[in-house]
């Protein structure tokens, strides 16, 4: 099972929209999900949030999903009802899936901040073999015996200060085998590495 993995759009709906397609299309994905942050920075959150609704994706609420304004009503509610964590079963495996870190979207897991303990101890509270973060913008991937923590990096590619990857990640099940992509390059382009 191929499972597209996706965060941190902020109402970029451009690059949102080719990403789905590559995964339709190229990656052929079975499941999306999205470690949340759909909105913020950019310029087209509603379209975003049309589109992530209209694909029924499972999101897990970014902090930027939360300090959202002049949104249509309807989107406003969606972006109000998300989970802060979600967790499912995909393909006998157990996905937990936050923004930031479980039961947190404003703190996120840094590589350097991270030891094959902690994260064997984080999975085992979950009950989780997979972890799927976003928040820091940037891919990750430790994979370890007790199973994985995942993070796509961001997708928006517009101009801002913060620093952002361009990326997304495609996970496999029930390996775990977890590939990054640019989301400038061209579709036919091998993984990147992280």
């Amino acid at each position: 099972m191929q499972i597209g993995i996706i965060s941190d759009i902020h109402a970029d709906y451009a690059t949102l929209a080719d990403v789905l397609d590559r995964f339709d299309k190229h990656h052929n994905v079975d499941q999306i999900l999205c470690a949340g942050d759909l909105v913020g920075r950019g310029p087209h959150p509603d379209r975003v949030i049309d589109l992530i609704r209209a694909h029924s994706i499972p999101v897990a609420r970014g902090n930027h999903d939360e300090w959202v304004y002049g949104l249509r009503q309807d989107n406003l509610r969606y972006l109000q009802a998300l989970p802060l964590d979600w967790q499912g079963k995909l393909d006998g495996i157990t996905v937990y899936m936050c923004h930031g870190k479980p039961g947190n979207n404003l703190w996120g897991m840094y590589r350097d901040h991270l030891s094959e303990t902690y994260l064997k101890m984080v999975l085992r509270s979950l009950r989780a073999d997979v972890l799927v973060t976003g928040h820091t913008h940037m891919p990750l991937h430790i994979a370890t015996e007790w199973g994985c923590l995942v993070n796509p990096g961001s997708l928006y590619t517009f101009k801002c200060a913060r620093a952002t990857s361009h990326t997304y990640g495609v996970l496999s099940l029930p390996d775990l085998n977890f590939c990054v992509y640019d989301a400038n390059a061209g579709c036919g382009e091998p993984p990147i590495s992280i």
